[in-house]
């Protein structure tokens, strides 16, 4: 079983009792930080956002299957009175607990299903090369994003596919998507579609920049459809990472790398994810 696979266990097996992050993360054999990172990307969720997503789903049923009242239930899905029960209800489903209750059904609510992980179907993993990069200046466009509200991204890329090729200090022609990780540990993540540029002069509105330092990186390799990249990063951060001896440096989280073996048109191709190692 993955190191998410595992971690989806323990949840399932505990989440209707307070479970910590580190209880989940000695249980997946991974940091908190690593684990936070791959359950977001191979999940779609944050782990907060899951185990709220599966107590209010069950509560959802209890509502409707049992005679418990809704303090009950909120006690039973670990809310400390009726008030944040109902408030935490509302904005998981868009209505009150006493409302689903007097409608007798849930037809009409999205409700969290667990997760189950298929690992024969994760991409083989090819062993990795290693390379120091010199200092790097980037600048392109960037957006926050949580786990669960990715799709964004490409869009963001459609828009800075407008700009590529003809930034003022353009340095070469490859594109690079880098994700920083917010340092709050709110469970997000600032990603950067950029450029490797000479300098910040003139560049189009709405840029920002980025100095990465001079790093060595564990490159991988992706192949195939872009959208399936996160299966390729869980292998990294859940497998390899953990076993390789290898400590990971933070900054940036991950590097993709999309040169002319990319076609971004289709999003098919080779797609490169450098991984900083600390020295």
């Amino acid at each position: 079983m993955s190191a998410i696979g595992r971690a989806i266990w323990f949840i399932e097996s505990h989440f209707s009792s307070d479970i910590s992050l580190d209880e989940i993360a000695d249980t997946a054999g991974l940091s908190r930080y690593h684990l936070s990172r791959v359950f977001g990307l191979t999940t779609g969720h944050s782990i907060s956002g899951y185990i709220r997503g599966r107590r209010l789903s069950g509560a959802a049923l209890a509502l409707i299957n049992s005679s418990s009242t809704i303090l009950e239930v909120a006690l039973d899905a670990g809310y400390g009175s009726h008030e944040a029960f109902t408030r935490a209800f509302h904005e998981q489903f868009g209505m009150t607990p006493d409302s689903l209750r007097k409608q007798g059904h849930a037809r009409n609510l999205v409700l969290l299903e667990p997760i189950r992980m298929d690992d024969t179907r994760l991409p083989k993993l090819d062993a990795p090369r290693f390379e120091t990069l010199p200092a790097m200046l980037l600048a392109g466009l960037a957006e926050t994003y949580a786990y669960e509200a990715t799709q964004g991204i490409p869009s963001l890329w459609q828009k800075f596919n407008q700009h590529f090729g003809h930034i003022p200090g353009q340095v070469g022609n490859v594109a690079y998507g880098v994700c920083i990780l917010a340092e709050d540990e709110s469970e997000t993540f600032r990603y950067i579609a950029a450029a490797e540029v000479s300098a910040v002069d003139d560049l189009p509105e709405g840029f920002t920049t980025l100095k990465l330092p001079q790093q060595r990186y564990a490159v991988f390799t992706h192949r195939g459809h872009i959208s399936g990249i996160s299966a390729t990063v869980h292998q990294i951060f859940g497998d390899w990472l953990p076993q390789s001896g290898q400590e990971h440096a933070s900054v940036p989280d991950t590097m993709e790398r999309y040169d002319d073996r990319f076609d971004p048109r289709t999003g098919t191709g080779v797609t490169e994810i450098w991984i900083p190692l600390k020295a």
